[in-house]
This record gives C-alpha cells, structure tokens and sequence, in this order.
C-alpha cells in the first residue's frame, strides 16, 4: 500500500496494530478522523491516554476500575457467598448484561495455555485461594469460555480448591464448545448461569 504522506503511513500502521483491523480498515478510519473537527479527535486522544494511564485493577476482583475498589466490588446488595470465575473484564460484562448474575467476581486475567506461555503462576489464583479461606463463600461458579485450554483452567482450579470441600459449579453448555463467552448471546448466557451443574458432572460429562 503506497501512501502520499508519511503522516498518514505512520497513522493507518499504528491503527493496524489493533485487533481485528487491517490496513485498508486502517486507512479508512485514518481519513475519517481527517474529516472530523479537530476537538474530536482531541478527545479521542484524550481517552486513550487517560485510559492508559489512569485505569486501576480492583483490588479484590482484577477487575478494571477507575477506582481501587470496583463498584461491583463495593456494592453491598450483591451475595458474597457466590463467585464467579472468568477469564477477563469481557466476560464480567457480557454476564453482567444478562441480569442473572447477583453475586461477585473473580478475574483469572488469562487462562492455562502452554503455547501461548501461561502457565498457572501467571493468573491471578493465589488471591482466589484467599477467598475460599476466609469461609465466607458457599459456592464457586466456572464461568470460562468452552474451548480445551479453559476447561484445563477449570480442572486446574477445581483441584487446588478440592481441600476446602466448597461446592464448585459450571454454567450449563448451553455454549457451543470453542466459543468465547463473550460472544455468547445473553439470553443462552443467562440461561447457562442459572442452570449451572455441579462441577464434577461436568468432568463426566467429558
């Protein structure tokens, strides 16, 4: 791809570098920021930087945050004897989106890939080993996504948890296998949070 302006060149590589965006993609958001009011691309820049540098993890979920504690975190009128495991802040929100869900969070910020070079001590599971210690929680929900590597994660987790004999559960495969739950739609979500299973008829299931 020729370019007449290095301006314009060094603007479409920089925008390719996001997920799921080509060069030509690329390029025709470039020329529309051009066409926009320079305040808009003002505030865009903006927001991207604060965004950078000003975004916190919840203390207590891994959760993104503007503050220490998120408000999900800090809301009392949730159950604190529910928690739910995920991957990342997309699957908190598509499962926040359903409404089925009162309970807490916890945020794995990855799951159990070899190929990819995360292993356990690279996911936020001594802090969830914490929270099952302090006796408060009845029940933990696997809420991860239906591929090979997650039900590793899950497999993984359940056996670290295994001593502290708390019931352990997983959403309902009401998702199809290899799909990411963030993709899922939110009435199969919802339903698949309701219609959790224990998790060890999960295994048996397999």
């Amino acid at each position: 791809m020729e370019f007449s302006s290095k301006l314009l060149e060094n603007a479409v590589n920089q925008i390719a570098q996001l997920p799921g965006i080509g060069k030509r993609t690329a390029l025709r958001l470039a020329l529309h920021l051009l066409k926009l009011p320079k305040e808009n691309t003002s505030h865009l820049t903006k927001a991207l930087n604060d965004l950078r540098e000003q975004i916190n993890f919840c203390t207590s979920c891994h959760n993104l945050s503007d503050v220490p504690l998120c408000e999900i975190c800090s809301n009392p009128g949730r159950d604190d004897s529910l928690l739910c495991v995920v991957e990342d802040i997309r699957d908190v929100i598509a499962i926040e989106n359903t409404g089925q869900f009162k309970g807490y969070y916890h945020v794995l910020g990855g799951i159990i890939s070899p190929i990819d070079g995360i292993g356990p001590k690279d996911l936020n599971l001594d802090s969830l080993e914490q929270k099952v210690k302090q006796g408060k929680l009845k029940e933990i929900i696997f809420a991860l996504s239906a591929t090979m590597e997650a039900d590793t994660t899950n497999f993984y987790i359940y056996k670290i948890l295994a001593p502290y004999e708390i019931k352990t559960s997983a959403i309902a495969r009401g998702i199809p296998v290899g799909d990411e739950l963030e993709y899922t739609d939110e009435v199969t979500l919802g339903r698949s949070i309701l219609k959790r299973v224990p998790y060890e008829n999960s295994i048996a299931d397999k």
